[in-house]
């Protein structure tokens, strides 16, 4: 179709690639074993070990709300970024624990920052960190922000029905960030995106907010397990196939893999699908922070630097996958 404007007008003009500079992950205070989970349904520390990998899980305390974790988490990805927090020209945020329809989170954490950056929320659960980063490159690469600050920030303590033996003890807490800018090298891959709104109905929050509201309940999560952990095992290896491919790399050429932190044995599939080689260090993160949804990558990667496991300038293939159905991948170059 042919475009033809009255009178041309300038367009914006970005970097030719974009990395991140800095990330950061805050892992709440309170710690939950299993033990304790056990006082809630009837189940043993064997069990949810066995079939989640989960041994423990943060829940946040009552300080630690999801505007506090993410502004922790932002301070310390700013710092370790070395940019200005007034060179920040957009501030994005992932979650599903803000229950306030406005002012977004974004908006209210720019303000805590001292940032008047554009401000917004998304909500793609578990895939949303990695959805955070592909918007962060996407606006850097465009000339929209120089430089951008992606948050994953979750408190599913909020949404735990603690009476459900099927989700109670896979539930976690925290936050994560990552400040993107421009680079002369690529640093941050093509993202492989998507949704399947067809099974959109194996995870969901029951009762929606109306319901809720008249019935003077609180929304819990629900989760139809086996489905999804057969689409998460079969399906989603793929697309974390296709982001490695996307970014031009063979699994040898892989230095870490750090996949949404959902369930330990979805990790082990993927590991065996993408046929990743020894030397790919692999995270399993779960075991210590259970599923903290959009913060459980950056929360991961956090873990691993704390370790002294990973080194600035390592490829890295994160994939999130998770309610409505989503999922997002993309590899990026460790900061």
């Amino acid at each position: 179709m042919s475009f033809s404007p009255r009178h041309p007008i300038k367009a914006s003009e970005g970097s030719p690639y974009s990395r991140i500079y800095g990330m950061s992950g805050y892992t709440p205070s309170r710690i939950v074993t299993n033990e304790e989970v056990c006082t809630w349904i009837e189940s043993s520390d064997e069990w949810i070990r066995t079939r989640s990998g989960i041994s423990t899980r943060h829940w946040a305390t009552g300080e630690e709300t999801v505007e506090y974790m993410s502004v922790e988490a932002a301070k310390l990805a700013i710092e370790r970024s070395g940019v200005p927090v007034e060179e920040i020209g957009a501030i994005v945020v992932s979650t599903v624990g803000w229950f306030t329809q406005t002012p977004s989170l974004a908006c209210v954490i720019a303000g805590d920052l001292g940032s008047k950056a554009a401000a917004y929320d998304i909500s793609a659960a578990c895939a949303g960190f990695s959805y955070a980063i592909a918007q962060g490159d996407a606006l850097v690469r465009s000339g929209a922000a120089k430089y951008v600050l992606a948050i994953g920030v979750e408190r599913l303590s909020d949404l735990t029905d603690k009476s459900d033996r099927s989700t109670a003890f896979i539930f976690g807490d925290g936050a994560g960030a990552a400040v993107i800018g421009p680079s002369d090298e690529p640093g941050i891959g093509p993202v492989v995106w998507g949704s399947d709104a067809e099974q959109g109905h194996l995870i969901q929050q029951v009762p929606h907010w109306p319901q809720a509201v008249d019935e003077g309940k609180r929304p819990v999560l629900v989760m139809d397990g086996n489905p999804v952990f057969k689409w998460a095992a079969f399906t989603v290896c793929h697309y974390a196939e296709q982001a490695l491919a996307a970014a031009g790399l063979a699994p040898e050429e892989l230095d870490v893999f750090v996949p949404h932190q959902a369930n330990d044995r979805i990790t082990q599939a993927m590991v065996r699908t993408l046929k990743l080689p020894e030397s790919v260090l692999v995270s399993h993160n779960i075991a210590n922070t259970g599923n903290a949804s959009a913060a459980s990558i950056p929360m991961a990667i956090e873990a691993l630097y704390q370790d002294g496991r990973v080194h600035s300038g390592e490829t890295c293939l994160i994939i999130g996958f998770g309610a409505g159905l989503v999922y997002s991948g993309q590899v990026i170059v460790l900061p």
